[in-house]
């Protein structure tokens, strides 16, 4: 089948990333794959190649406006589900040692077969709550970024995605529509864990009227114990 990836080419140009002939290769075939399994098993609602193509792959890479991924070597992503964004972070940037975790072993076991089809090493998926882990000395303040597209409620995500990161390090939460209010209530709870609100980079979806946003989070001291 031929593919139009114009959309996706000059959303990476936009976005400071080059992608050689193997990488879009893995794009195709990681969006071959997701769409083919999600027939059996609820991975995405979106499944039209354009939009699969915006909405979850240059989705997934837009964090590169809030943080240089060539600076980062080791990546958690919680709550990952069908792989996003920690898939399509690992093919645009293959030196990255990639960690996701999701609550269902389905969606665990399609990862790992992600994983090989794409030929991808250094990166694993984990079956379990993130609150789990998080106590965990393997995971625990283990990362240099700790992202997540999981919709929650910022103070309760921070909760949960924290715990994982270094002192140094930084957690980005992916978020939709007006979020200045959630900002400014989950403060408290992200001082609390350690972590410190820098800035929120808000943009759209290229090509689109979507609005996103990145709330970055630093690590300024280690998370308390009872977290």
């Amino acid at each position: 089948m031929d593919y139009d990836l114009n959309v996706l080419e000059q959303g990476c140009e936009e976005l400071g990333i080059t992608l050689n002939e193997v990488q879009k290769q893995q794009f195709i075939t990681f969006y071959e794959y997701l769409v083919e399994k999600n027939k059996v098993m609820n991975l995405t609602g979106i499944t039209e190649f354009q939009e699969v193509l915006v909405k979850h792959f240059l989705d997934s890479l837009a964090c590169v406006k809030a943080v240089d991924m060539n600076k980062i070597n080791k990546i958690m992503d919680i709550g990952t589900g069908a792989g996003f964004p920690g898939v399509p972070l690992k093919i645009a940037f293959p030196h990255l040692e990639a960690c996701l975790l999701d609550s269902l072993k389905k969606r665990v076991n399609f990862l790992e077969e992600t994983f090989e089809l794409l030929k991808l090493e250094d990166i694993t998926a984990i079956h379990g709550r993130a609150e789990e882990f998080a106590k965990n000395k393997v995971y625990r303040e283990q990362y240099d970024l700790c992202v997540s597209r999981a919709v929650a409620n910022l103070a309760t995500l921070s909760e949960y995605c924290l715990p994982y990161v270094k002192v140094g390090g930084m957690f980005i939460p992916y978020k939709s529509g007006e979020i200045d209010k959630e900002v400014k209530g989950s403060k408290k709870a992200v001082k609390v864990l350690g972590g410190e609100i820098e800035d929120v980079v808000k943009f759209e979806l290229p090509g689109t009227d979507i609005g996103r946003s990145f709330v970055k989070i630093h690590k300024v001291k280690n998370t308390a114990k009872k977290y």
